[in-house]
């Protein structure tokens, strides 16, 4: 199972440079899950960026995904992992969900490079 965090999504639905690379992992929507608060991310960033209809065409691929809800058991995982590890919220529910589902987390986001069950994909050449 993996989870690819908003920093992944949004590098993918850009066609930045690693947009190939993320696009491997998000093939095959079925072993993917997306924490609700990245789908709130990246809605919220594409939007502003491009436009609804395009913040809409992403959330629609997103929805394809197992889309997983913040629930009382990861929330207060997350504060615990958030403590740990020196994470803002949003990164900390991101953490928590893949930890808690076993999930591997495919990002590009510095603040996860080094962490256990963490696959760091760096934009640096």
């Amino acid at each position: 199972m993996i989870l690819v965090d908003s920093s992944g999504w949004l590098e993918f639905f850009a066609d930045g440079p690693l947009a190939a690379e993320y696009g491997r992992y998000l093939a095959t929507s079925s072993n993917v899950v997306t924490p609700t608060v990245v789908l709130h991310e990246v809605y919220k960033v594409i939007k502003r960026e491009r436009g609804e209809e395009d913040a809409l065409i992403a959330a629609a691929q997103m929805s394809q995904t197992r889309l997983v809800a913040l629930d009382d058991s990861i929330a207060l995982t997350a504060a615990d992992l958030g403590l740990e590890h020196k994470l803002a919220m949003a990164d900390s529910i991101v953490y928590a969900t893949a930890q808690s589902l076993g999930a591997e987390l495919v990002t590009s986001d510095a603040d996860f490079s080094g962490l256990s069950g963490v696959t760091y994909l760096s934009k640096a050449k």
